[in-house]
């Protein structure tokens, strides 16, 4: 198993925003917009095989390419910490991200830049496997039809336990990580003692309304708020 060690922000998804922007969209729209505009306006071209070649492009390969371009930027932006906290019910978790308390599992992660906060939620809960991602958006779309069905459960849990796999491609590598858990590092690894064992709560909504919150200056609130 491999794993990306990191002091920092957890590499999974820095790159993320360079997706998040319409403009490559936009442009190919454009394009497709402005050759069929042309091929209207001079239907003549046609004729030669320059013009058929144009339409083909036109008709097909720009509109394919940008049907492409719109599904990958709504992809990448589904991964987005305001995405995921768009529905009323996962408003106490976010809440929670904000507590002042550095026990908080989420929250001193989140606060403390330990994950990029704009990917905060996908970061930790998609699975590092093959199809981990594939399998977070198929749970995704399950997600949106319980909540617009008007199914949401009182209680949200996980669809299974959570593995210590998700926690180690962040913090294995990281030094201070294996100087405090060196001798546990092979259970860790082989999940023989879970993370959770000892990180007993995660996400404490019951209290996270009434409870006090971090005041991060305005850079930092900045990046909260994607």
């Amino acid at each position: 198993m491999h794993f990306h060690g990191s002091s920092g922000v957890c590499p999974r998804e820095d790159h993320v925003s360079k997706f998040l922007s319409v403009e490559p969209v936009a442009i190919l729209v454009m394009l497709s917009m402005g050759v069929i505009v042309l091929l209207i306006l001079r239907p003549t071209l046609i004729h030669s095989p320059g013009g058929r070649a144009l339409a083909v492009i036109a008709l097909f390969a720009l509109p394919v390419a940008s049907v492409r371009a719109g599904f990958n930027l709504h992809y990448e932006s589904t991964k987005t910490t305001s995405f995921c906290l768009s529905c009323h019910v996962m408003e106490p978790y976010g809440e929670s991200l904000m507590v002042a308390d550095e026990s908080s599992l989420p929250a001193a992660h989140f606060q403390n830049g330990r994950i990029d906060r704009k990917v905060a939620c996908f970061t930790c809960h998609t699975q590092y496997t093959l199809f981990g991602d594939l399998n977070a958006k198929l749970n995704g779309l399950t997600h949106l039809w319980v909540y617009y069905t008007g199914q949401t459960p009182e209680r949200i849990e996980l669809y299974s336990p959570y593995q210590n796999r998700e926690c180690l491609y962040c913090h294995a590598g990281a030094r201070r990580f294996e100087e405090i858990h060196v001798a546990d590092m092979p259970e860790l690894v082989s999940n023989g003692i879970k993370c959770m064992d000892c990180h007993t709560t995660a996400h404490d909504v019951a209290g996270a309304s009434a409870a006090e919150k971090w005041k991060p200056s305005i850079q930092e609130l900045l990046e909260v708020r994607p």
